[in-house]
């Protein structure tokens, strides 16, 4: 009986750590390209910048020229840029993720 009520005790915690881990941990928003092109480093998003939905992420260099490819879709912090100047993206890849601000 014991070792019933010692593991139920275990799988409550364990439950309430890992809701508690995911709450702590943040939810990202995947900022994707509407263009295909070559990355360009002018107007480059840096991590942990402030973004507001609109402000361009990222330009590529398209057959036309320099082009917006990837703009906020939300209010938030850049944590992760997932391209560098050079590299090449496809129209739909992630390329950049917000952190909402809270509300």
């Amino acid at each position: 009986m014991t070792h019933k009520k010692s593991s139920i005790a275990i799988t409550i915690l364990l439950v309430i750590g890992v809701v508690a881990w995911s709450l702590a941990a943040g939810q990202t928003v995947d900022q994707r390209s509407v263009l295909s092109g070559n990355v360009l480093p002018n107007g480059l998003v840096a991590a942990g910048a402030m973004a507001r939905e609109g402000d361009i992420l990222v330009y590529v260099e398209t057959i036309t020229g320099p082009a917006a490819a990837v703009r906020a879709n939300v209010d938030g912090v850049v944590r992760e840029v997932a391209v560098r100047p050079g590299d090449k993206v496809k129209t739909g890849d992630i390329v950049v993720r917000i952190e909402p601000a809270k509300r």
